[in-house]
């Protein structure tokens, strides 16, 4: 498919307002629920648990701010209530079927609403300590899910403020970078942003076509093929790979192949070319990126990799989803400790690695409207 018939397809992104999205969506028959094991199902337990012992008292998650730099973490507030930690944390408790203030952990998870909810500026900026726009998307995400399961008035307005700020702070690229209004780009940001505006869209939230389009020719664009005379022989990146910024030089990586998909996926975009490859890419890489240091230690280059990879795996249905989920299934059981929790020696800390390794385990459960297909 052209990239001119990706944009036009794109450009019908996200379902109308309160739309679920395909009833039949593009990798098959999905009539067949996911076992979920007895040790899969016990580690989410242990892990929710754990969370919820270490909830600070204002709702948030104590952890290091900062932002991913080269192969390394730069802190710039230890030890702090971090915001993005906070949201992920909280949709992991979204995700295991607990809504604000019912079941076992409501109150958890009210708390954590309350958190976010007040860190909402009035421009429409989600920002506590420092935080950076990877923690605003996630924020926003959260916000999405809630309103879309409880339809709260007061969630609802604070998230249409949330993505008129995203709209606002897109670039003529196309897309975001760490800062609002940055003038440059990178996959990891915006695939943040793309996934947030989806869910919004999904329950009626508006979003402009503009800024869909904008997104999807930037995330095409990204992407490593046949038809970039130069890149792939010079530079050695693989067809199917997309690229961390959209410039002829920029690396590419399994994290940011696996972002580039779902973020085709979260534009509306299911079957093309670059999405197969970029899943053939996924599947051949998996069990060396796994191996690898930054999996062994819980990396956050693991932890946002398999974030996105398993989303753009269960999007996309067999044969893909099976062997990718049993196999990051068998590697995250191993990885959990005797607490419950999971490492992340690279980034934010264990309560970031614990919420990301929830989630991933979370997803056949299948309770967050953003993780349905």
């Amino acid at each position: 498919m052209s990239v001119a018939s990706i944009l036009l397809l794109g450009a019908g992104l996200l379902p109308g307002a309160g739309g679920q999205g395909p009833t039949q969506g593009p990798g098959g028959d999905r009539s067949t629920l996911e076992a979920v094991t007895e040790e899969q199902a016990r580690a989410v337990e242990r892990g929710l648990a754990w969370l919820a012992e270490r909830q600070e008292s204002n709702g948030s998650w104590i952890a290091d701010v900062g932002f991913k730099l080269n192969e390394d973490y730069s802190v710039t507030g230890r030890q702090k209530g971090h915001l993005g930690v906070t949201a992920l944390a909280g949709m992991a408790f979204l995700a295991g079927g607990h809504l604000p203030g019912r079941g076992r952990y409501g109150t958890v998870v009210e708390r954590a609403l309350d958190y976010v909810l007040s860190c909402v500026s009035e421009d429409g900026y989600i920002f506590a300590n420092g935080s950076r726009m990877y923690d605003h998307a996630f924020a926003t995400l959260f916000l999405a899910e809630i309103c879309g399961m409880t339809h709260r008035e007061d969630v609802q307005r604070a998230l249409q403020k949330a993505v008129d700020f995203i709209v606002r702070s897109q670039n003529k690229e196309g897309g975001w970078r760490y800062e609002p209004y940055a003038r440059e780009s990178d996959m990891s940001i915006v695939v943040c942003q793309v996934i947030a505006l989806r869910a919004a869209r999904n329950i009626g939230i508006r979003v402009p076509k503009s800024t869909v389009d904008l997104a999807a020719r930037y995330v095409v664009d990204s992407a490593v093929t046949q038809d970039y005379q130069g890149r792939n022989g010079y530079f050695g990146n693989d067809p199917g790979t997309f690229c961390y910024q959209r410039d002829r030089s920029s690396r590419t990586s399994f994290a940011l192949t696996a972002a580039g998909v779902t973020a085709l996926h979260g534009l509306g975009i299911y079957s093309d070319e670059l999405i197969k490859k970029g899943l053939n890419y996924l599947a051949s890489e998996q069990e060396r990126f796994n191996s690898a240091e930054t999996g062994r230690k819980g990396h956050y280059y693991f932890w946002y990799g398999h974030y996105y990879g398993v989303q753009a795996m269960y999007t996309a249905g067999s044969p893909y989803w099976e062997p990718y989920f049993e196999e990051l299934r068998r590697v995250l059981l191993s990885m959990q400790n005797p607490d419950g929790s999971w490492p992340n020696k690279v980034g934010p800390g264990p309560a970031f690695g614990t919420a990301m390794g929830v989630l991933i385990l979370e997803i056949p459960y299948r309770f967050l409207p953003i993780f349905q297909r």
